[in-house]
């Protein structure tokens, strides 16, 4: 990796810690699926769902694209609201050395990151106090957010992780796998590549900065014009992993089934 890709990475990865501890970011597992859930789907599948998974209840990925659809929609409204206010100069101050718009951002790439990951098997993303975020949970936000932004690698990366995931390798995420082996060094160059891709956005926000008010209905619009197309490009990815078919828990139960019938 080039010095400046480095640089890059290191700069995105203080964005994401910075995103990460912005109050709201961090997504209630539990209280999410019983809300999005509650409308469709009866009180024992939203408990399934809860304890195991929404493909585990027998919920079907194009029954939860409804409700992805919506949580993409909320999301993207809040974030092109806070671009256009932040388009205007001096709309937002700086925080620490990571623009507050930026890292506003970021934390609903992230908040839409963790709705998506939860309606499609995936379990708890973030562990540890509010005032910090483990190695091992920032380099799986690495990922889904590298395949949001198309970053080469991100999608075989996730896709080794949740076949783990789906097949009951680990009742939690396999940890050592994003912080040492063949996923490690993919982490970091997704990372570099988001890190630069998202200087270059910064460069163009700053020429729409120029012109009062227009700039920031400029800014709005292409923060709306791009986050929406990503969320739904990382959603359609989730939707088809093994862990969101509700045929890979099936099979589960059959093979453990057979198991005992066999020795019975």
């Amino acid at each position: 990796m080039t010095e400046e890709k480095k640089d890059a990475a290191q700069n995105f990865e203080l964005v994401l810690s910075s995103a990460a501890q912005l109050p709201g970011v961090r997504i209630d597992r539990e209280k999410y699926l019983a809300g999005a859930l509650s409308k469709k789907f009866s009180p024992e599948v939203i408990a399934t769902a809860i304890e195991s998974s929404p493909a585990a209840a027998g919920i079907k990925p194009e029954e939860l694209s409804p409700i992805a659809d919506a949580s993409i929609r909320y999301e993207s409204t809040k974030v092109t609201a806070i671009s256009v206010a932040a388009g205007i100069p001096g709309g937002f101050a700086m925080a620490g050395t990571v623009p507050a718009d930026l890292a506003q951002y970021f934390a609903h790439v992230l908040r839409i990151t963790q709705k998506l990951a939860y309606l499609y098997g995936w379990d708890h993303i973030f562990e540890g106090t509010e005032e910090e975020i483990d190695d091992e949970t920032k380099n799986l936000l690495i990922l889904f957010i590298g395949v949001m932004f198309g970053a080469n690698g991100a999608t075989d990366a996730v896709t080794k992780i949740s076949s783990q995931v789906a097949a009951a390798v680990a009742k939690k995420l396999p940890q050592k796998a994003l912080t040492k082996g063949a996923i490690y060094p993919i982490v970091k160059k997704v990372a570099g590549y988001i890190g630069v891709k998202m200087t270059k956005d910064i460069f163009a926000k700053g020429v729409s900065k120029v012109i009062p008010i227009v700039g920031g209905v400029i800014s709005g619009g292409v923060t709306l014009a791009t986050y929406a197309p990503m969320c739904l490009q990382l959603k359609d990815y989730l939707a088809g992993l093994e862990v969101a078919n509700p045929n890979t828990y099936v099979a589960e139960v059959i093979a453990v089934e057979d198991v005992e019938e066999y020795e019975a």
